[in-house]
């Protein structure tokens, strides 16, 4: 049972969509104008030779983490920073108060049944951590508590919790503690009969774990220390020292990584392999732990599977032979290579396969068709196929945690942009629903039909349509004067969904509108909508954006002194383009953790992440890339010009996007922007990629990136 994943799907909508939504609040304010000047770094030239090349990094130097010069220049600009927005010290705090007055505080998730106990997760109010508890066959049983991540986080900067992982016997728990914010988990197990944490302590791991059917064995991920790649699985017995592991899988070439699971039958663990383009599968049986694991399809590049269990077959999702929107497929589980691989449903052009659930009778996928998820499901006896009825226009639709084969209960969760978080049981037999949970959204300010949502279409520059999901009060009318904050991501495939946010209500009952450009390098219209914003044609996806902002004005439906855009991580390096290319089209934006030195980073395979991506940005060791890259790195592309209001985040911790890269870029955008307009550094120096780790914490980051935007506005 992997109580981390029934979390994620299920509960972190309904309480953590806060932290990942846009909302502000305010009373008028106007801006302060101050003669404090900005901090400025040292110059040191420095030269990346490739190719025959020179580029001239000057602020090269800021990559040294442990240089007390550059924490003292990172702590300036936070002064800086401070300084600079202290008039709106009092719209953070009413911004902060509003956002979590809207929060059910104690509030717990829907209780679901596994192996013997019914689990859920509660929060508390006051409280910043989750608390994970169990009961025992009834919901009237007394509460076992696994874990109180409020005590456990007790005295430390950050605090996350993953990878919860029952033992089949019910009597141990593995999981997985970062205090650092580099996403590198120290595996722990506790006991739950004595309820004491055991000797086990396996360092610079994924977090996530494996128990055999012997309740004695746990496979697990180890990580490269330096760049942080999942490399191997380790086989753990948990009455012996840790030392004594044993590798029973090493990933050798660096452009993949590993990771272990199990299937849903909890019959099989899979150790699986993955770059963003090839994975490859290989499998034992739970109850054999010492055995050897066997290979289900050998890597081919381009061929993407993943497997799961049900009686005698695996069952494939794949894009094997040239399924570009991927198939359903499944084979006998002593014949896994592709030869044997059956159709079971097809690949359709204008429907992306997304994911799918099994049970004993029903099976159910999760399509996407013009960009809308829909549920569809079949019996195995092909007397019933369906899609489950929705009725709005932009949704989010996704399948929740179903660990039970026997059962003709589905569970899913839906949102809009008006509509909160709910989970719904749908029985499959008699088609009946049930809502279990909605998000509940305090504070007094919220009626689902004060707020108008609908999905527009923008003509990007080389004809494509580009959708466009937009929210707004019912009293606001959308004109040159209605200022909108328009959101996207756009890489690896990772679709934005028109998702509810109880913090975005702020913005709205102010008048500003919210938009999501659902540009290329999401999958939002199907796989071919990431293959047109990847690689060589990464372009496509920057210019979508700038297109959805220009139809937006053009529609009068504001104007650029009104309009502001966010983004963060890949979408930071968007943030980054755009403003390159387009500065004059934005009165503000924020960019949050952004991938901005693109080249540098891309040719240092001791960073995080590089090896692994080079199948989404390129390689640019290959000088077709590197041109490439080069064109549209916003670092490098920098350049003597206008630039709109900037407010740009970044973690010292963080594993993903390091530090340096935002940090050397505002560095670089003060030598050379010709305008007074504001640009600020914000570094968190106790968290990493996603910030602070408590709920409440996080809604105050929120809260001055809502107050920079809104005191723009009212400037």
């Amino acid at each position: 049972m992997n109580f981390e994943n029934f979390f994620v799907r299920t509960f972190f909508p309904l309480i953590y969509s806060i932290t990942f939504a846009l909302g502000c609040n305010s009373n008028p304010t106007s801006m302060i104008h101050t003669n404090i000047s900005p901090p400025v770094a040292d110059e040191i030239p420095y030269q990346h030779k490739i190719h025959g090349h020179i580029r001239i990094d000057p602020y090269y130097w800021l990559n040294q983490r442990d240089n007390s010069e550059v924490l003292d220049y990172l702590e300036m600009e936070n002064d800086y920073y401070q300084k600079m927005t202290a008039h709106t010290q009092g719209l953070q705090k009413e911004l902060y108060d509003e956002m979590r007055a809207r929060i059910k505080e104690d509030d717990s998730s829907v209780p679901y049944f596994h192996n013997g106990y019914w689990y859920i997760t509660r929060f508390e109010e006051g409280k910043d951590y989750p608390i994970y508890l169990r009961k025992k066959e009834v919901l009237t049983a007394d509460e076992e508590i696994l874990f109180d991540c409020n005590e456990m986080a007790k005295g430390q900067d950050y605090f996350r919790l993953v990878g919860i992982s029952v033992s089949p016997d019910n009597t141990k728990v593995a999981f997985g503690v970062d205090t650092v914010s580099r996403r590198q988990y120290t595996i722990k197990v506790k006991d739950l009969k004595g309820g004491l944490i055991m000797d086990t302590e396996i360092k610079n791991t994924t977090g996530g774990s494996v128990w055999a059917s012997d309740n004695l064995t746990l496979f697990y991920n180890k990580k490269d220390e330096q760049t942080l790649r999942s490399e191997a699985v380790y086989k753990h017995k948990i009455n012996r020292p840790h030392q004594d592991d044993v590798l029973v899988y090493e990933e050798v070439d660096e452009a993949y990584s590993v990771y272990v699971n199990s299937s849903k039958s909890r019959k099989y663990i899979f150790v699986s392999c993955h770059n963003t383009k090839t994975s490859e599968h290989h499998f034992i049986q739970a109850s054999q732990p010492e055995s050897d694991f066997q290979l289900i399809q050998a890597r081919t590049s381009g061929l993407e599977y993943d497997v799961e269990h049900f009686g005698d077959h695996f069952y494939i999702h794949t894009n094997f032979n040239k399924a570009k929107n991927f198939q359903i497929m499944r084979t006998p589980v002593d014949r896994t290579t592709t030869d044997h691989w059956q159709p079971l449903l097809p690949h359709r052009d204008e429907v992306l396969l997304e994911d799918f659930e099994l049970f004993d009778q029903y099976w159910v996928v999760n399509e996407r068709a013009n960009g809308l998820s829909r549920l569809r499901v079949m019996s195995w006896d092909n007397k019933e196929d369906y899609y489950i009825p929705i009725d709005e226009e932009t949704y989010a639709l996704y399948i929740s945690y179903n660990p039970e084969f026997k059962s003709s209960q589905l569970r899913y969760v839906f949102n809009s942009l008006t509509t909160p978080t709910s989970v719904i049981e749908f029985d499959m037999s008699d088609q009946q629903k049930t809502v279990l949970k909605t998000q509940e959204v305090l504070g007094g300010d919220f009626d689902p039909d004060d707020y108008t949502s609908k999905r527009l279409w923008a003509d990007a520059r080389d004809g494509t349509k580009i959708p466009i999901s937009i929210v707004y009060h019912k009293d606001t009318q959308l004109s040159k004067n209605t200022p909108i904050l328009q959101y996207a991501y756009g890489s690896y495939g990772h679709t934005i969904d028109p998702y509810f946010s109880s913090t975005r209500l702020s913005l709205l009952n102010r008048g500003f509108a919210f938009a999501i450009a659902h540009i290329r390098g999401g999958e939002y219209m199907g796989r071919h909508w990431y293959e047109e914003g990847k690689l060589l044609k990464k372009m496509n996806t920057f210019y979508d954006f700038i297109d959805c902002s220009k139809f937006l004005i053009q529609q009068k439906y504001t104007t650029a002194e009104h309009l502001y855009a966010n983004g963060g991580s890949a979408g930071g390096l968007l943030m980054g383009v755009v403003i390159n290319l387009a500065p004059d089209l934005y009165n503000g934006v924020v960019a949050d953790v952004p991938f901005v030195d693109v080249v540098t980073t891309m040719l240092d395979d001791t960073i995080p992440l590089t090896t692994s991506e080079y199948d989404e940005w390129g390689n640019p060791n290959d000088k077709t890339y590197y041109d490439y890259m080069l064109s549209y790195s916003p670092y490098d592309q920098v350049k003597e010009q206008y630039y709109p209001n900037l407010l740009i985040t970044s973690g010292l911790h963080d594993s993903q996007v390091q530090y340096f890269e935002p940090t050397k870029w505002v560095a670089r955008l003060r030598t050379h922007k010709t305008d007074q307009n504001l640009l600020f550094l914000d570094t968190n120096m106790k968290a990493g990629h996603s910030g602070a780790s408590g709920r409440f914490d996080s809604l105050k980051e929120l809260a001055k990136k809502y107050a920079f935007i809104i005191d723009l506005e009212e400037k």
